[in-house]
């Protein structure tokens, strides 16, 4: 059992391929936890377990990897990087003090560095850069340092850079040490730094004494004195700088050469935040609202977060959580708190990837997982029922990519509803809706590989294959002028006949529910028949004259009529107004609206021009463009909803992966008259 100075929660984030999973797989190798070094093109990596990660060949799913290194419980989360399963990285930086943001040395700073970057600063994480694949010719530290000094400022400090013979990385200067490690025996040594290097270490060591400097006043005396610092005094510093945000140390390596890796241990052990140096957690009082700091500290109250759920056909539900104060036991009975029942937690585990490893306690700052819990989700709070508090839920992204899915087999419909509610357990960032209006289930994601994921997902866990399908888009009908129509209902056919009549004037208006007035004069028709020709024309309003689409934006007058004492009824009456609607709308320029949204797009300057552009082939009409911080507009259109089913993988592509959006239905407008026959057979099929 871990004390919570000696965790180090760490969450490995970044852009794709930038070499995250065989981080992981190095640092297991380096602590020989593992005697093969697996790879993710042969799919045996110990994070990327997943059938589905390894036929992909990409993470997916954050996994949890948990071994002991210099005396300290490593929590490693290593997380996906692809946008799609953004919700991932946000699970786990929610628990974690520190990140490594792995950073290709061949493809640069790139927008998942970016989002990697803003995610960490957003939780206040403690950062370390690793450029990694420094063993490919194409790669390029020098150019990558001066990317990450231009995008994210004075901050960054290089601790090491590579050394080479002719194309071939063998070693890296430690500027720390002010020696250079190399990789060229059967075992690393630390040697005098080559010649050919010294300049830039002592360069790269004035760096860091500036930057060291930063972190006290003491510091920056002796700095300007031109005094050595010790040791003891780089440490502690670094530590002050990393906390505050003034140091982030740049570490260069290659996974696949396994240089650097020891090093990025050496500095999450020696550097990074333990639980209780992070900031305390705010939580609200569960039965007040009120706000309260927590500390970390084993000798509190058991509070658990719990960040993230797996459903796993064999282990059942497996919930994993952080204790955030107190300490925790097989068999304890804790208070869910959003829920108001009280959850048994059986065994708990730690996890080496999908090896679980039991343990008797896990103490304030760790992380863990408990399986079968009955009825706590992602973002629920377990806590001691005497002192019961709340965290604040997880903030995901809203779904931005919409599809119909369908069974590719009839009757299996209610299979893709269980399946999808259990994977919406896992997945907060989907959803699932049913259109009443089109009759279609839609699915929504953060992006075409995630619906997808999905859909993979219900036919290897569930067993059933689905289709999808652009949805339907729900049109509307309204007349644009005024008219006077008779509708007439007169039957006879032996006993009660049946008869209705009616004059009624439809003319346009502002509301999307039907007005009806009555102005009738002598009581041609009787008052107990208004509410059967309101209804005659409500229910007729389901269907337009056009191509069958709702009706808006419709006043109806009732003027005259008459009736006849034994045959008129209800029905009758009912009848006569929906004759009355078909006639009234073909006479009165009926037209097809179509839905448009509220678009809110945020994006860099520099790709303004692209966006507007784009906007305006959608038919989008731009309404404002709004300057923002960090070199970024948002961009105010309305368009077409049709206009707009592909637009996340359209915008990612416009922005190299840089711009985000919301998009919200506005109002209804008339269809361009050249879309009105595409419409109308659509409607038809």
């Amino acid at each position: 059992m871990a004390a919570t100075k000696d965790i180090r929660n760490v969450c490995l984030i970044s852009h794709g391929n930038a070499g995250k999973t065989s981080l992981v797989e190095a640092m297991l190798y380096n602590g020989k936890l593992i005697d093969r070094f697996g790879r993710i093109e042969d799919g045996n990596t110990v994070s990327d377990y997943d059938a589905e990660e390894i036929k992909r060949k990409i993470s997916i799913n954050t996994s949890l990897i948990s071994f002991d290194w210099n005396d300290k419980k490593m929590n490693i989360l290593d997380t996906p990087g692809f946008f799609d399963f953004v919700g991932e990285q946000i699970e786990a930086a929610s628990v974690c003090e520190n990140c490594v943001i792995t950073v290709s040395g061949k493809s640069g700073v790139s927008a998942g560095t970016e989002k990697a970057w803003n995610l960490a600063e957003k939780y206040n994480l403690g950062k370390i850069i690793f450029v990694n694949k420094l063993d490919d010719v194409k790669s390029d530290y020098i150019k990558v340092i001066e990317q990450l000094n231009d995008v994210f400022g004075k901050s960054i400090a290089p601790f090491t850079f590579p050394i080479k013979d002719g194309d071939f990385f063998i070693g890296f200067v430690d500027v720390i040490k002010m020696k250079a490690k190399m990789f060229t025996g059967p075992e690393a040594t630390y040697e005098d730094i080559p010649e050919q290097y010294m300049d830039m270490a002592q360069r790269s060591r004035e760096i860091l004494n500036e930057a060291i400097a930063e972190c006290s006043e003491e510091l920056m005396e002796k700095f300007f004195a031109g005094e050595e610092f010790t040791e003891a005094e780089i440490k502690t510093a670094i530590k002050t700088g990393i906390k505050n945000g003034i140091v982030t140390p740049v570490i260069c390596g290659s996974t696949l050469l396994r240089i650097g890796i020891t090093h990025v241990l050496s500095l999450i052990s020696d550097y990074l935040f333990a639980p209780d140096d992070a900031e305390n957690a705010i939580v609200k009082d569960a039965k007040t609202g009120e706000e309260k700091e927590i500390e970390c500290k084993a000798d509190g109250p058991a509070v658990l977060k719990v960040f993230k759920t797996v459903v796993d056909n064999y282990v059942g539900k497996m919930t994993f959580f952080k204790v955030v104060s107190g300490k925790i036991t097989p068999d304890t009975v804790l208070y869910n708190s959003n829920k108001g029942e009280n959850e048994k937690i059986g065994k708990i585990f730690t996890l080496r990837g999908k090896k679980q490893i039991e343990v008797s306690c896990l103490e304030a700052g760790d992380i863990g997982v408990a399986a079968k819990l009955s009825v706590t989700e992602t973002g629920d709070t377990l806590c001691d029922a005497k002192a019961p508090v709340i965290f604040d839920a997880i903030e995901f992204p809203e779904p931005v990519l919409s599809m119909a899915i369908s069974p590719k087999a009839k009757g299996d419909e209610e299979k893709i509803s269980q399946g999808l509610s259990k994977l919406m357990d896992e997945d907060k960032t989907f959803s699932l809706t049913a259109n009443k209006e089109t009759g279609e289930s839609v699915i929504s994601g953060l992006g075409e590989q995630h619906l997808n994921v999905i859909c993979s997902k219900l036919l290897s866990k569930f067993g059933v294959d689905v289709n999808l399908k652009d949805p339907k888009i729900a049109y509307r009908e309204t007349i644009r002028k005024k008219v006077k129509v008779e509708g007439k209902h007169k039957k006879q056919s032996g006993g009660h006949g049946q008869y209705g009549h009616v004059w009624i004037e439809f003319e346009p208006c502002e509301s999307e529910d039907l007005v009806f007035e009555e102005k009738v004069f002598g009581g041609s028709v009787p008052k107990n028949y208004f509410p059967a020709v309101e209804k005659g024309l409500r229910e007729s309003m389901a269907k337009g004259v056009v191509a069958g689409y709702p009706v808006i934006n419709l006043k109806a007058t009732l003027l005259d009529g008459s009736y006849h004492p034994v045959d008129s009824s209800e029905m009758a009456f009912k009848t006569a107004a929906s004759i009355a609607y078909k006639a009234g709308l073909e006479q009165a320029s009926p037209v097809i609206l179509e839905p448009l949204g509220m678009l809110k797009c945020q994006v860099r300057n520099e790709y303004t021009g692209d966006v507007t552009g784009d906007i305006n082939k959608r038919r989008g009409r731009i309404l404002g463009m709004n300057p923002l911080e960090n070199n970024e507009t948002e961009i105010e259109a309305l368009i077409p909803c049709s206009e707009m089913t592909k637009y996340a993988t359209d915008l990612r592509a416009m922005t190299n992966g840089r711009g985000s959006f919301s998009f919200k239905l506005d109002h209804y407008e008339e269809v361009p008259a050249h879309l009105v026959d595409k419409i109308k057979e659509d409607a038809k099929a």
